[in-house]
């Protein structure tokens, strides 16, 4: 009866071993899993620190820019106005395609003003 009990303590005293090493087990790579999770938060944090004030910074410079192509908007509209743009720069098949679509009527494709010269290459 005696050996009985030893073997029994024997093998409570070996499953309470096993048992506490797993727990110590699970409890080490767990600590092991939030120091690199933590790791892994200020590294992103650090990064998203950095790329906030890049983006300031961009923003900064974009908001510059904006003003500068307001200015060069501006400036296009008001030399297109110019009277010497509207008519000398177009040529006169030009015009007429341009007079054409102001009154509605649609050019006729096969109409060309210029025929093509008699040593012309043919097309491919």
């Amino acid at each position: 009866m005696r050996t009985r009990i030893l073997a029994g303590l024997f093998a409570l005293a070996i499953s309470v071993a096993g048992t506490a090493g797993w727990l110590t087990r699970g409890w080490l790579e767990d600590s092991h899993r939030l120091t690199a999770i933590e790791a892994a938060r200020e590294t992103a944090s650090q990064a998203l620190a950095r790329e906030s004030v890049i983006a300031g910074v961009v923003e900064a410079r974009l908001s510059t820019l904006d003003a500068n192509e307001r200015i060069i908007d501006r400036g296009i509209v008001r030399e297109i106005q110019k009277p010497i743009y509207r008519n000398v720069c177009l040529g006169a098949d030009a015009l007429r395609l341009l007079n054409d679509a102001a009154a509605g009527r649609v050019p006729d494709s096969t109409d060309t003003a210029d025929p093509l010269p008699a040593d012309a290459p043919a097309a491919d």
